[in-house]
């Protein structure tokens, strides 16, 4: 029932801007936060950013102050504006929904690859 859809993805140049959105749809549940995750080639899923149903927000180190977590409590829809992208961003990137209980419900990730 509960679905996570990413848009946004692609291939830019280092230095270059993309933004992320991800579209939660058959959410029944008080949802606890947002956030977006992302995995490298050979790497552990880690957290990029999120953001609570409070509005507040936590960056991993590597992206403050290039990337910025955004959301819409409307319409279930998170966002992330990644600025002076890098090499060292390439991933797939996964939008992750956190209920009130805990439970977690992920997108199936959308690829961003930065060239130098």
């Amino acid at each position: 029932q509960v679905q996570l859809v990413e848009s946004g993805g692609g291939l830019v140049q280092a230095g270059g801007s993309l933004r992320l959105s991800c579209a939660a749809s058959g959410i029944s549940f008080n949802i606890n936060a947002m956030g977006w995750y992302r995995q490298a080639p050979g790497r552990q899923r880690e957290l990029v950013a999120a953001i609570s149903s409070g509005g507040s927000t936590n960056y991993a180190d590597s992206v403050k102050g290039r990337f910025t977590i955004s959301r819409d409590s409307a319409t279930n829809t998170v966002y992330l504006q990644m600025n002076s992208l890098k090499p060292e961003d390439t991933a797939v990137y996964y939008c992750n929904v956190k209920s009130w209980r805990l439970s977690n419900y992920w997108g199936q990730g959308t690829q961003v690859t930065v060239s130098s």
